[in-house]
């Protein structure tokens, strides 16, 4: 919006000049994002507190975290919501809004916000009334995460400018080309990524800081993509309208940094599915635009040890009847080997960190 507004008055005062460049609509979007936030945060707080929209721990259901969590009853949930505004509010004062994938993104993000809402919702009615369902069921969850993926999947397969090759970090010519087969992976990256955030937040600040970090490889990742010169350089995918999820993906640091403050330990609210399932899915989807599916599980692979934890101790307990952690996502097994919650965030943040620069690293390790 400020793009169409203040652009134009280049030719009367030189310094609007400033809103060609990507880099610095990016900044802004990422500091505007972050003020939106910490300023909404504590009206916000309030307000859920009124409406007892709260965590709720329960012993009989989670006998294993009770007496670590318990102390996190009531706490705030839904942050994601907030967390939304942020990202919303930011990109459309900052971004070029006639960009199909930039809108695209955020409307992705906007339906799995929805979808994470009515999980939220529903687990709320069920803690107060003690009966009914505890969230959506897992097989609706995955329809309609499915849904905007067939969605995002059929526009890129139809579009005659994107390519069906999927590349590989680290190897400059293994391109494969999956054909048909595009649309149930972009499906896959979109859901998989989505339910992958979401298992990782269990510890305050643990899945928003992972989050942040992915965000910022994305952010410079799509601001190469965007760039001629920086793309045939690299000798990587060439997207011209990349360069705009740059500022998408900027509110989303922006955003992030602000909830941080209110979500680090012991935090104050709680991203709920409503953030964490739009988060993931945002990620993925800017991914499957860009061309760096497969560096997700580099720069995401926090998430994806997490996700693997759950699916690895399913898989040992029905086979064998034993299990391979103590309790699964793979954070909370460190709760019970006795790390404190902070100090399993921190690690996971630090390997997180170790995790991005590998994944720039990429960009000449081919």
């Amino acid at each position: 919006m400020l793009y169409y507004l203040l652009y134009p008055l280049r030719e009367y005062f030189t310094i609007f000049n400033v809103f060609k460049y990507i880099t610095f609509r990016a900044a802004f979007a990422s500091i505007t994002a972050f003020l939106i936030t910490v300023i909404f945060a504590p009206p916000i707080i309030r307000k859920l507190r009124e409406l007892k929209i709260g965590e709720s721990v329960r012993q009989k259901e989670c006998p294993g975290l009770y007496d670590l969590h318990k102390n996190k009853q009531g706490t705030p949930t839904m942050g994601g919501i907030l967390i939304l505004i942020g990202v919303f509010a930011s990109t459309l004062l900052w971004a070029e809004l006639n960009n199909v994938y930039l809108l695209l993104a955020m409307f992705v993000t906007l339906y799995l916000g929805l979808l994470g809402f009515v999980d939220d919702y529903k687990k709320l009615m069920y803690a107060k009334a003690k009966k009914g369902s505890r969230g959506l069921n897992k097989r609706t969850k995955l329809f309609f995460q499915g849904l905007i993926g067939l969605a995002v999947a059929l526009f890129l397969y139809w579009n005659p400018d994107n390519t069906r090759a999927i590349e590989f970090p680290f190897f400059k010519n293994l391109v494969i080309d999956l054909g048909i087969f595009y649309i149930p992976f972009v499906m896959l990256v979109i859901s998989a990524c989505s339910n992958a955030v979401n298992i990782t937040d269990g510890l305050d600040g643990l899945a928003i800081g992972a989050i942040i970090m992915t965000a910022v490889t994305y952010a410079g990742m799509s601001y190469v993509t965007g760039h001629v010169k920086f793309a045939e350089y690299l000798g990587i995918y060439y997207l011209p309208e990349a360069a705009e999820l740059t500022v998408f993906c900027a509110a989303i640091i922006g955003a992030g940094l602000g909830f941080l403050w209110y979500n680090s330990y012991p935090a104050s609210i709680f991203m709920g599915d409503t953030g964490a399932l739009a988060l993931g899915g945002a990620l993925g989807t800017v991914a499957v635009f860009i061309k760096k599916e497969m560096l997700l599980v580099l720069v995401g692979g926090i998430f994806v040890v997490e996700a693997l934890s759950v699916l690895l101790q399913i898989i040992s307990f029905r086979a064998t009847g034993k299990r391979i952690f103590k309790i699964a996502p793979l954070h909370h097994h460190f709760e019970k080997c006795g790390w404190p919650e902070s100090k399993v965030t921190i690690r996971f943040w630090i390997i997180a960190i170790i995790l991005v620069f590998l994944s720039f690293s990429t960009l000449k390790l081919r």
